[in-house]
């Protein structure tokens, strides 16, 4: 930025368990939507090594890590990210169009999707006619379609009330469950509830919760 260096991560060294849920927290700026896009594939390091599943993502070409998110990554994020001409159903089953998957197969997968996070009567509801829990619920539907190992979160209760946050929080918490991996970046320390290990971030390092509560506190 001009004639400042600004690391979004630095010296950042971590290892996250598969099947864990993993609870990101700090402030705005300290990194966490960074390392979240880092592990997703969405970005790139300007240097170190990034290894999910055995697979080096930093060696990845875009067509490498185009294949790695549409087979091993679940998205949901914030602002949900929903295509506003599409109806629920179709918001779903748009990311197997780009794995060749017929329509009458992506209907049958995105209403089962759908019901399975309580919405198949909405199915046919476009995102301005759904409420923020519920349009994140969609989110979330799509997020599994291609029945993703990883789920990776940035800040999904940021735009929900309460109820509906916690509603998201357990619907997360099941997925955990279900054997997947769920690594989430929040502020909302309600979070910290469902989490099997903690990472705390501040300024781009990873810090220990003594220092992170100090320095939230001040």
């Amino acid at each position: 930025m001009g004639q400042t260096t600004v690391r979004a991560l630095d010296g950042v060294s971590l290892e996250i368990p598969a099947k864990s849920f993993t609870v990101v927290m700090g402030p705005s700026g300290s990194g966490k939507s960074t390392l979240l896009y880092l592990l997703g594939g969405l970005d790139r390091p300007s240097a170190g090594q990034i290894e999910v599943n055995g697979a080096r993502l930093d060696q990845m070409d875009e067509n490498q890590l185009a294949l790695f998110r549409r087979k091993t990554v679940g998205f949901i994020f914030q602002s949900f990210n929903l295509i506003q001409s599409m109806t629920a159903r179709e918001n779903v089953g748009f990311p197997m169009q780009f794995a060749g998957v017929p329509a009458r197969e992506r209907d049958r997968r995105a209403l089962q999707l759908l019901a399975r996070v309580g919405l198949e009567d909405r199915s046919a509801h476009r995102p301005n006619e759904l409420s923020g829990g519920q349009q994140q619920r969609v989110a979330v539907a799509r997020a599994l379609v291609n029945d993703p190992s990883l789920i990776l979160a940035d800040e999904p209760t940021g735009n929900l009330d309460t109820s509906s946050g916690n509603s998201i929080m357990h619907l997360l918490a099941e997925l955990h469950e279900q054997g997947r991996t769920v690594l989430v970046v929040t502020h909302d320390p309600r979070m910290t509830r469902f989490a099997t290990h903690k990472i705390f971030l501040l300024d781009g390092k990873v810090v220990s919760e003594t220092e992170y509560q100090q320095a939230v506190l001040e």
